[in-house]
């Protein structure tokens, strides 16, 4: 069998790109499936999450100007050229399966191009805010677009989905629900006596960090022996607003901005809590890390990952979405109470086992084998 993972990249760190390292690196291990890896701007880069097996590594070169819309002049020239270079390496590799993982113009192509396979279209974020404007939607145009993505969604054979919360997005009846797996649990756990806080991912305004640093604000002037260390790269504008908040704050003795790290688990184990601030997630990765390593975590309960990972004062704490002084409160209250976090820590060390690696792969691997 031969598998096609279609992307725009695997150089940038992510749970896209971390979620589809796993899979790969499971299937090399376990099974004789034959991996080709299909990019279209990978501009020379190595991935940043090692991939190991028999895997072929294909870049279509087309590099679409990522600061402007695909919609752009300067992008929709390269249109034609991406969809010719796609069509003729789905022919080159034949693939038995394609698996698209992101959402740009090659989510159209493949059920055009790719019609002996059986086509995939798994989804990383969550359409929540997506649903809601077309809901409240009054243009013509725009509902001319979403029922042509409804279309082009019904040629899947599969949209796999991270929760039945999403299930409600979509139209088409091709839905399956496979959440993200764990591919190991952490031989040791964290102590949870080290005085730092921990938060990690793409640095962009969905992730909230600026109402996390806000929050800090109030945790610092009652705990100012402890720090909040937050991981990732991103949009460069926000990193900057965000240094500027902290100093703003006083709060450079407390807060610090790391780029992203290659070995977050050691991170990890270094902290006592881990504390997520998004507007949306869907079914963030690195809150089922953060638990493997026995972090009791703090989120704030936004649509719709979250409450779909977290039992609420069992192995974490779910928040009032937005509520930056709740979420400030509940910090305390974990500092405050040792006890409380580490019976919450090992709740959720235990908890997070039922998304090891061999619970989930056996729902891809009927899939791949058109037996679901």
């Amino acid at each position: 069998m031969k598998i096609i993972f279609y992307t725009d990249q695997t150089y940038l760190h992510g749970g896209l790109e971390r979620v589809m390292a796993n899979k790969i690196n499971y299937l090399c291990a376990n099974t004789e499936i034959k991996i080709h890896v299909v990019t279209f701007e990978q501009k020379d880069n190595s991935p940043c999450y090692p991939m190991k097996g028999n895997i072929s590594y294909h870049d279509l070169n087309i590099n679409y100007y990522r600061k402007i819309s695909f919609l752009h002049p300067k992008n929709l020239i390269k249109v034609s050229k991406h969809f010719f270079k796609l069509k003729k390496k789905i022919r080159e590799i034949n693939p038995d399966v394609i698996i698209v993982c992101n959402y740009e113009y090659g989510f159209y192509f493949v059920p055009l191009l790719a019609k002996k396979a059986i086509k995939i279209k798994e989804y990383h974020s969550s359409k929540h805010f997506n649903f809601l404007r077309r809901e409240q939607n009054n243009s013509f145009i725009k509902a001319l677009i979403y029922r042509f993505s409804d279309y082009f969604e019904s040629k899947y054979d599969y949209l796999v989905l991270l929760t039945r919360d999403e299930l409600n997005y979509y139209r088409s009846n091709n839905k399956i629900v496979i959440p993200n797996a764990i591919s190991n649990l952490p031989k040791t756990t964290a102590t949870l006596d080290q005085k730092n806080a921990i938060s990690a991912g793409r640095i962009a305004p969905v992730k909230g960090f600026d109402k996390l640093i806000s929050a800090w604000k109030i945790v610092a002037e009652e705990y100012p022996d402890w720090h909040l260390n937050i991981y990732g790269d991103g949009e460069s504008n926000y990193v900057n607003t965000l240094k500027e908040q902290i100093v703003n704050l006083n709060l450079k003795d407390y807060v610090t901005i790391h780029g992203s790290t290659d070995n977050l688990e050691e991170k990890l184990l270094q902290s006592s809590m881990y504390i997520m601030s998004s507007e949306t997630e869907c079914f963030p990765m690195v809150l089922l890390e953060a638990m493997s390593c026995g972090l009791p975590v703090i989120s704030f309960d936004c649509p719709n990952g979250p409450r779909n990972i977290i039992r609420n004062n069992q192995d974490g704490i779910l928040v009032e979405n937005n509520n930056i002084k709740v979420l400030a409160e509940n910090i305390n209250h974990l500092i405050a109470n040792p006890t409380i976090r580490k019976e919450l820590g090992k709740k959720a060390r235990l908890n997070v086992q039922k998304y090891q690696e061999d619970n989930i792969m056996k729902t891809w691997l009927k899939i791949f084998n058109n037996k679901s």
